[in-house]
């Protein structure tokens, strides 16, 4: 199973890889760019086709893929009659779209998986079914049972046990009355909660432990669970991205050094391949569990990626953005001063400085994938 997982995570990758494209490419071509190329892999072309004035293939190296817009900067040469197509041409806000749109697609997909997730697969949430009464409760004085379900509080039906068992925590007291179904039948109790020592603080409980369960999520529901999830992951990642530079000594040591791998570490493509493949093959964890944990991987690194390529250094989108908008800047001061717009910034000037980051992002993916075979991150399932 593990095998499956670790296929599952690679086909998810290449896809998203795809899409991330295709962003470029249906943006570049509604802004008539001339788009040559879409590729998916690097290396030598194992085959292809041509649609249109675009080739479309697949290459050897599975390590990504890219859409070849033309003109990308000033010293491209561009086919005659066509020189207005290059996006070295094109209006700034229509650079920023078409270099934005991978990312953009990156976050729409992990919404998408999230609402997925939530409405068609279900998540693990606490039911409104009494699993166990704690002896000497409220709960037990009142006559409540294992096995009864609650369909509502005070006349409120229960939809969301997380949210709706806030009503036994705010009650300070007060008498509640609970619509219970009992196998067939459907009774009325009434109970009020005793302030009880919870986790170092007082709380209004019941004393009631209820079941774990599988629950899918309205539509409406849903999309709002995975509009939080989406910000949550995105504040993660944020968060992520500004500790990096200082978790690589660490990372350092426990690739040469043997010492133990940090779990909330960096991780590299392989490693969360295999943490891909430790969930799908977990025999700890049911089918639908394995495949929540699966979606969830794969929702949080396409946020996460989609966040990282819009970092402004080159050779990234982020990058070519920060470009683009360093020539509006220019622009706008030259309008003030009354000079003519000024000629865009050649980024092939700016090489020298995107070779050192290519190199130190090839160097740190390096070390990531030395300390995902040597030392890989493994869950505790």
């Amino acid at each position: 199973m593990q095998i499956l997982g670790i296929l599952g995570f690679v086909v998810a990758l290449l896809l998203s890889v795809m899409i991330h494209e295709f962003g470029h490419f249906i943006t570049a071509k509604r802004y008539g760019m001339k788009v040559s190329e879409f590729f998916l892999g690097f290396g030598t072309k194992l085959w292809s086709t041509q649609r249109g004035e675009t080739e479309f293939g697949i290459k050897a190296i599975p390590a990504g893929g890219y859409c070849k817009i033309e003109g990308m900067t000033p010293g491209d040469q561009m086919p005659e009659g066509e020189e207005s197509r290059a996006f070295y041409t094109a209006k700034s806000w229509r650079k920023l779209i078409v270099l934005g749109a991978g990312s953009f697609l990156h976050f729409v997909l992990g919404y998408l998986l999230l609402f997925v997730l939530f409405a068609g697969i279900g998540t693990n949430q606490l039911l409104p079914v009494i699993n166990e009464v704690v002896k000497g409760s409220a709960a037990q004085s009142a006559g409540l049972l294992a096995g009864d379900e609650v369909l509502a509080i005070n006349g409120k039906q229960v939809k969301d046990w997380y949210n709706d068992v806030k009503v036994i925590r705010n009650s300070n007291g007060v008498p509640l009355t609970f619509s219970i179904k009992r196998g067939s039948e459907e009774l009325t109790i009434t109970a009020a909660a005793k302030l009880e020592d919870v986790e170092g603080g007082k709380r209004y409980v019941l004393g009631i432990i209820n079941d774990v369960g599988i629950k899918r999520a309205g539509p409406v529901t849903a999309l709002k669970n995975s509009a939080i999830v989406t910000k949550d992951f995105l504040f993660e990642s944020v968060k992520s991205l500004i500790k990096l530079p200082s978790k690589i000594p660490a990372l350092w040591g426990q690739t040469v050094g043997g010492q133990s791998r940090d779990p909330n570490g960096l991780v590299g493509v392989v490693g969360v391949a295999r943490v891909s493949g430790q969930a799908i093959g977990s025999d700890s964890l049911s089918i639908t569990e394995r495949i929540s944990t699966f979606i969830l991987i794969i929702a949080s690194l396409n946020i996460f990626v989609g966040l990282f390529n819009l970092l402004p250094i080159l050779p990234l989108d982020g990058g070519h953005m920060a470009v683009a908008i360093a020539d509006e800047i220019r622009a706008f001061f030259a309008r003030l001063r009354g000079r003519p717009r000024p000629a865009g910034i050649d980024v092939t000037l700016l090489t020298p400085v995107t070779m050192v980051v290519f190199v130190i992002l090839a160097a740190l993916t390096v070390l990531l994938l030395v300390a995902d075979v040597v030392n890989p991150v493994t869950l505790n399932l």
